[in-house]
């Protein structure tokens, strides 16, 4: 919802102090100029968008007024369950494991942490490198640099909504001025009319620009920085897993894995120790 309360903010100190200055409001109702600068730049994202990325701009968008969706229970339930996964594998051996790994959406283990178990991604990107340890693959090198691989994959993937809408903000200001040069060329072939028409004429092609630079960095410049920054909070889950498999590989105990994945976690989504160790007594 910061997102929206930032957009109210926006129009309301724009708006707002362009009203108290004396301005008036129904100048600045251009709709032909909006049709202009807001459909060329509709146009022109979905010219340089995949379809996957336009399937994804809707769900994208309210995923960032949303907020990132994990919070301080949602990675204290994380490390919860990774000391209950390396407890088992430590004490009976990775193979006790496989029950779980194959069929997780069955998994008396994961049903145990609601959270976790319902992010569908989350499980499989465990559940992939927790079989890979039980076949055999045990170096913490190769592991950790596959899940960084993986990782960075993910986070590219997601980002690509957000760099788009970003190439739409940035070439708003320029279709601002196509507009307003637009209204330029109409307003001189009535250059015979009285100046107070002409006057009206040259402003409302002016609103042109105006439009282009505070839709791009009042509204669509924030939004796309937004999408980073829940991108950007939300890979931290998947790190927190890996920090705690690449201990585990490295022969720390589960207790000391799940600190190596709690100390990966941002200050502001990180239990204390108190209640990691609360949590897994």
């Amino acid at each position: 919802m910061l997102v929206i309360g930032g957009w109210v903010v926006v129009v309301a100190c724009v708006l707002g102090g362009y009203t108290a200055m004396g301005g008036h409001l129904p100048v600045l109702v251009q709709p032909f100029e909006v049709l202009i600068i807001v459909g060329a730049a509709v146009g022109a994202f979905i010219t340089g968008s995949s379809m996957t990325v336009l399937k994804r701009t809707g769900g994208e968008i309210g995923h960032a007024m949303k907020g990132p969706k994990y919070n301080k229970a949602a990675f204290l339930e994380l490390l919860t369950m990774l000391y209950q996964v390396f407890k088992i594998a430590k004490s009976k051996g990775m193979l006790a494991l496989e029950q779980h790994v194959e069929k997780p959406e069955e998994s008396s283990l994961f049903q145990q942490f609601p959270k976790f178990s319902g992010d569908h991604h989350a499980v499989v990107f465990l559940c992939d490198y927790l079989r890979l340890v039980s076949l055999g693959s045990d170096s913490p090198h190769e592991i950790g640099d596959l899940m960084d691989e993986e990782i960075e994959t993910h986070h590219h993937e997601y980002g690509q909504v957000a760099t788009a809408i970003q190439n739409m903000a940035d070439g708003m200001p320029a279709l601002g001025i196509v507009a307003a040069v637009l209204g330029v060329i109409k307003t001189m072939g009535s250059i015979s009319e009285p100046p107070e028409v002409l006057g009206k004429m040259i402003g409302g092609a002016l609103v042109g620009t105006f439009l282009g630079v505070w839709i791009s960095y009042g509204f669509l410049a924030p939004l796309a920085n937004a999408m980073r920054t829940v991108y950007d909070a939300e890979v931290k889950y998947y790190q927190c897993m890996k920090a705690c498999l690449v201990a585990h590989l490295h022969g720390s105990a589960p207790q000391i894995s799940v600190e190596y994945a709690r100390k990966a976690l941002p200050s502001d989504v990180r239990p204390t120790f108190q209640d990691l160790e609360a949590a897994i007594q």
